[in-house]
C-alpha cells in the first residue's frame, strides 16, 4: 500500500473503451467491475476504490501528459492500460500518419508502465484491443483499413508485454475475441453500429476477462 489510504485503488488508464462510449454508464465494463468488487467486500480485507480515469480519444502520447494529474496523484495499487485505437488512427491533416507511430506508441506504453510503478503501482495489467469491423475501407492517405493497423497495434502491445513479462501481466483481449469468432460468433454481436465501440454484450465480454485477473492480483494485498 502507498500508505496515502486505507484502500486498495485499482485505476484504470485508457480511452473509450474503459469509458464505455455509446452505452449507459452503468453497462461498461469498469462499471460493471466497480459494482461486482462492491457487492462481494465481504471477500477482501480492504476497502476497494475502483478509479477509471480514461478518457474518450485519448493516444498513449496524451495519456504520458495527463499522467501526473489522473495517475500518479492517484498513487494506485493496480493499474489497468488500454490503448491504441486512437494511436492507429490516421487523421486525413496526418497526411498518411498515424496518430502516433508504432514505435512511439510502444515506447509510450513503456513509460507509463514505469511510471505507474514508481508512484505505488504494485501490480500493472496492459491490455490489447478488440477485433472491429473496419476492414473495408482503407484509412486516409492509406493502403489499408483500420483493421490492418489495430492488429499491428495490438501485436506491438503484446511484444512489450513479452519484453516486460515480470513486470506487467497481458490479457490478450484480441485473441480472446478471435476464438470466439472460431467458435461461430460475430463481431457484430459485440460491438456498436459504428464497428469500433463495444456493444453492452462485449463490454460483457470484457467484465468476464478483467475481472478474474483483477481479484488474483488483490489476492496479493
Amino acid at each position: 500500500m502507498n500508505g496515502q489510504s486505507q484502500d486498495l485503488k485499482i485505476l484504470f488508464f485508457g480511452d473509450s473503451i474503459c469509458v464505455g462510449q455509446g452505452i449507459s454508464i452503468h453497462k461498461g465494463c469498469v462499471a460493471q467491475i466497480a459494482a461486482h468488487l462492491e457487492a462481494n467486500k465481504s471477500s477482501f480485507r480492504q476497502n476497494i476504490l475502483v478509479i477509471n480515469s480514461s478518457v474518450n480519444g485519448r493516444t498513449t502520447r496524451q495519456a504520458l501528459e495527463d499522467m501526473p494529474y489522473h495517475v500518479q496523484s492517484q498513487n494506485p495499487d493496480i493499474l489497468v492500460i488500454q490503448y491504441g485505437l486512437n494511436d492507429c488512427n490516421h487523421w486525413v491533416t496526418d497526411r498518411g500518419l498515424p496518430r502516433v507511430s508504432l514505435d512511439s506508441f510502444k515506447g509510450n506504453l513503456k513509460e507509463i508502465i514505469h511510471r505507474g510503478k514508481k508512484f505505488g503501482a504494485k501490480h500493472v495489467i496492459l491490455n490489447n484491443n478488440h477485433p472491429t469491423t473496419l476492414d473495408q475501407d482503407n484509412l486516409p492517405n492509406t493502403e489499408f483499413s483500420f483493421e490492418y493497423f489495430n492488429k499491428k497495434y495490438n501485436e506491438a502491445s503484446r511484444e512489450l508485454a513479452e519484453e516486460m513479462q515480470k513486470e506487467v501481466t497481458f490479457l490478450d483481449i484480441e485473441s480472446h475475441f478471435l476464438q470466439l469468432l472460431k467458435e461461430g460468433r460475430k463481431m457484430t454481436e459485440f460491438l456498436l453500429e459504428d464497428g469500433l465501440h463495444l456493444g453492452e454484450s462485449g463490454h460483457q465480454i470484457y467484465f468476464e476477462l478483467i475481472n478474474p485477473v483483477l481479484k488474483d492480483a488483490i489476492k496479493d494485498f
